[in-house]
């Protein structure tokens, strides 16, 4: 088949979907499907920087100092590779772009490997920057199944996609022990044994949306708002018509700040928790829990986002982060009850925070530049967690890490102003 026939059947294809919304909702559902599949491994991928990446450093080191810093360096990666990813998926959709991010990242988790191996700082540090491309590719998946929703369905559409990573995240933190053992057993640092489930994890999403996410959801998306603007239908179907700039810095402000504070706590818990005598064992349970938390409750969040509104959700993030961060700084170092609260309370407002920010965002974005805005805005998000994830480490180290819980939840009330504002703004 030579190009013009190529490009002639799938212009054909492409119309089809737009004459046809049943197909546009089968297309929709298959997207969501494909896409969750996809989450269940990236899910897997991401926990094993969260919950080894800061006592690889520790360990590597000798200080507690920049225990932060692997988390600051695979989100700072990810801030890369969000921008790229986004540009990739604007330009040749999806498919393209989130395999490609998926797949860098499984290259990075087996550079991390290496260099425990040869005990090389400087290749763990240029590893965890290219796992972060796995990271950000997890966190942009979420879009895609909003591609083709309606303004009813975007949050439940979100909400979906994240409730499957947690099958992967989950598992993850609670596989420390098993795949430290089997690392041990093939010649591996015991602390490098997670990120071998994140290379096979990373690389098998990636496998999955390349060989499945077919037809192209943005493509058709983009395609069927073409043909409204240029028909002058006033009805929505899964797209904005206009731009909307104040909502896109609301719901990027949401996202940004219930990543700074989300990451902070989060990365030096395990650091903590080490200090007051857990076992890595103990620290994936506490993480594991923590990453459930993130994850599961998008079960309701997404309803709850579509049916209270946008700037409701965004308003208990706020308060739900505050309790998080005023409870593990009051927490005894050896409750794990406590620790268990404090990790799940952080965990759920961080989901409030993200689904209903990413709504907001996909509410104010047209078609035409939704994929290029989004990857922006996730770029924004990583550089704030990388700069949780580095001063947090600095903050415990000449402070401790109830200072940093502290501040972590008043932090996380600027939320309430800037939501408010923008509702004032609608009126």
């Amino acid at each position: 088949m030579n190009n013009k026939t190529f490009e002639k059947s799938q212009s054909s294809l492409v119309q089809s979907y737009v004459r046809s919304t049943e197909k546009q909702k089968a297309l929709y559902k298959r997207t969501l499907f494909v896409v969750s599949i996809s989450q269940i491994f990236g899910g897997a991928g991401l926990a094993a920087g969260v919950t080894v990446g800061a006592l690889i450093a520790q360990q590597m080191l000798g200080t507690d100092a920049y225990a932060g810093l692997p988390t600051a360096l695979f989100t700072l990666g990810s801030a890369g590779a969000a921008y790229s990813v986004g540009k990739l998926s604007q330009r040749y959709g999806r498919r393209t772009g989130l395999s490609v991010g998926f797949i860098i990242g499984g290259l990075g988790a087996i550079g991390v490997i290496i260099a425990a191996i040869i005990n090389s700082i400087l290749l763990l540090f240029a590893s965890l920057l290219i796992y972060g491309a796995g990271t950000a590719t997890n966190l942009q998946a979420r879009y895609a199944g909003t591609d083709l929703a309606n303004s009813k369905q975007r949050a439940t559409a979100i909400s979906m996609t994240m409730v499957f990573t947690t099958f992967g995240a989950v598992a993850g933190p609670n596989l420390v022990n098993v795949m430290g053992s089997f690392a041990e057993s093939v010649g591996v640092p015991s602390l490098a044994g997670p990120f071998i489930l994140a290379a096979a994890a990373y690389i098998l999403a990636g496998l999955v949306l390349f060989i499945l996410l077919r037809p192209e959801p943005l493509i058709i998306a983009k395609a069927i708002e073409a043909a409204k603007q240029k028909h002058h239908e006033s009805e929505e179907i899964g797209t904005s018509v206009h731009t909307n700039k104040r909502g896109i810095f609301v719901g990027a402000t949401i996202m940004i700040l219930t990543q700074i504070v989300m990451v902070a706590i989060m990365t030096m818990t395990p650091v903590h928790m080490s200090h007051h005598g857990h076992g890595l064992g103990t620290v994936g349970l506490v993480i594991g829990l923590h990453i459930g938390a993130m994850y599961l409750p998008s079960l309701f969040t997404g309803v709850l986002v579509d049916k209270l509104g946008r700037i409701t959700m965004a308003i208990a993030s706020g308060v739900t982060l505050l309790l998080a961060g005023l409870i593990a700084a009051l927490a005894p170092g050896d409750s794990m009850t406590l620790l268990i609260i404090a990790l799940s309370l952080l965990g759920l407002g961080w989901n409030f925070g993200l689904i209903s920010g990413t709504a907001l965002l996909v509410d104010s974005t047209e078609t035409s530049t939704r994929a290029k805005t989004q990857g922006t805005v996730d770029v924004l998000i990583a550089l704030s967690g990388a700069a949780g994830g580095a001063l947090s480490g600095m903050i415990v180290a000449g402070t401790s890490f109830s200072t940093l819980s502290v501040v972590g939840g008043i932090l996380s009330i600027l939320l309430i102003p800037v939501v408010i504002w923008y509702r004032q703004s609608k009126n």
